[in-house]
């Protein structure tokens, strides 16, 4: 379980670190194009994700540190059961990194930092400008674990049939 447990501290680790460089190189709102279809800006998210209750009044920010730590403590019972599960494991340690490292920016700041930024112009009908929601490490780990739960999911019922 070591094993895990250390790659969800880097991911935090670099999570972390990537949102500290960019509160101290920018300003909430600033943006550098780095291609036609990405930016690195400085978002704050007081909500959940896409900003799902970002001007609920402030009582989100306890309800969802509330949330994060319970999926942190039942991710450890879960990693802890099935450490000898790789893919599970692995995807267990994303979801745990993403979770620690969103948890500890609504505990320091009262909100997310996101600095990602991918916008499409296909993606306008559904997104104001083509713009993605901006997003941060931290959830490109819970999205990595997501997809790699459901990934271990398919494995496991196509062994079973």
């Amino acid at each position: 379980m070591l094993a895990w447990l250390g790659l969800a501290f880097v991911v935090v680790l670099l999570d972390q670190i990537s949102k500290g460089i960019v509160m101290l190189l920018y300003r909430p709102g600033d943006v550098t194009a780095v291609t036609s279809f990405f930016n690195i800006v400085r978002v704050h998210n007081p909500g959940a994700a896409f900003s799902f209750l970002a001007h609920a009044g402030g009582w989100q920010r306890w309800f969802f540190t509330a949330v994060g730590i319970a999926a942190v403590v039942f991710i450890l019972w879960m990693l802890r059961a099935h450490a000898r599960q790789r893919l599970f494991a692995f995807s267990l340690s994303c979801l745990l990194g993403g979770a620690v490292g969103n948890l500890v920016d609504r505990l320091v700041h009262g909100y997310v930092v996101d600095m990602l930024d991918v916008h499409f112009r296909w993606l306008a009908p559904v997104f104001a400008g083509g713009h993605f929601p901006a997003f941060n490490l931290a959830d490109a780990a819970i999205t990595a674990g997501a997809i790699g739960l459901i990934v271990d999911e398919l494995r496991r019922v196509r062994r079973s049939g």
